[in-house]
């Protein structure tokens, strides 16, 4: 099923994320928790497809066993940087065959040793939309960027960069990971304000370390509220309790989101189904309101 239509259905929809080994002495642990995550019952769990593409060969593997096996609605991930155009042919064609229906076209990072642009290889995500537009009747996600794209100098070059991707085929957004709600809700009204009228989905990362937090600091350049870093202060030399309190956090992000009419909401969970499975538990009632 098209992760579209089930966003368009009445009810709270929330769904996880996870990786790809980097190795495949990691697999079977990989699939232990998307078995855990798939037990939660999630609308649907997305496969990355790795820095670089590095994890790429298994996002098609992991997500049709999500999918197949699981029977829970699976998203793939599909970068274009840093695979040719003729690579980029072949995964679509492989994703169609293994019947996944949905994917989330990003660019993907550019590494310092990538010879960018080039000519066998798709420059921007819009063009990647285009090009899975052409391959199958897919439903496409893409992403965006609530405090900006890290290369954008002006937020209102990132809302007509959007708008450009959104009309090239885009079926919803999945927004980059946020520590502000109001962040997230002036996002909306400009890109609404804009004509980009899809849904969006807010992306929720539960940060549970000191180092997480600074490794997702040095990746999308996200800002963190006072409150957050106070909680950081205090608890982040001690491992359970950072836990706990990232939890904690990331749940009252949820609930004022749910609370303010946001339904469909993206759970950055990192592998890590004991962590989705404590928020689904923090929320069990608010969700069947």
């Amino acid at each position: 099923m098209k992760i579209i239509d089930r966003l368009r259905e009445d009810g709270i929809h929330i769904s996880f994320e996870i990786f790809p080994p980097k190795t495949d002495a990691g697999y079977d642990k990989v699939i232990r928790a998307a078995e855990e995550m798939a037990g939660l019952k999630p609308e649907f769990i997305s496969v990355t497809y790795g820095a670089g593409g590095g994890t790429s060969k298994n996002t098609a593997k992991i997500a049709s066993y999500i999918k197949h096996d699981l029977h829970v609605e699976s998203l793939a991930h599909l970068t274009c940087a840093s695979s040719t155009k003729d690579e980029v042919r072949s995964v679509i064609a492989s994703l169609k065959e293994q019947g996944i229906e949905n994917i989330l076209a990003l660019r993907g990072d550019i590494s310092e040793d990538m010879v960018f642009p080039s000519e066998d290889r798709f420059h921007y995500a819009y063009q990647l939309v285009e090009e899975i537009r052409r391959h199958g009747d897919f439903c496409i996600g893409a992403a965006c960027y609530p405090e900006g794209h890290v290369e954008n100098e002006h937020k209102e070059d990132d809302i007509k960069y959007l708008k450009q991707k959104v009309d090239s085929g885009v079926d919803f957004l999945t927004t980059q990971m946020f520590f502000d709600n109001d962040i997230h809700y002036n996002f909306l009204y400009r890109i609404r304000e804009a004509g980009i009228t899809v849904p969006v989905l807010p992306g929720i990362m539960p940060i549970t370390s000191a180092r997480q937090m600074k490794r997702s600091c040095e990746l999308s350049g996200t800002v963190f509220p006072r409150r957050f870093q106070a909680i950081l202060d205090r608890f982040g030399d001690s491992p359970k309790a950072m836990e706990q309190a990232g939890i904690a956090y990331a749940t009252d992000q949820i609930i004022d989101l749910l609370a303010n009419g946001v339904k469909n909401i993206h759970i950055y969970s990192m592998n890590r189904p004991e962590v989705a499975a404590a928020i689904m538990h923090n929320i069990s009632e608010i969700i069947q309101c």
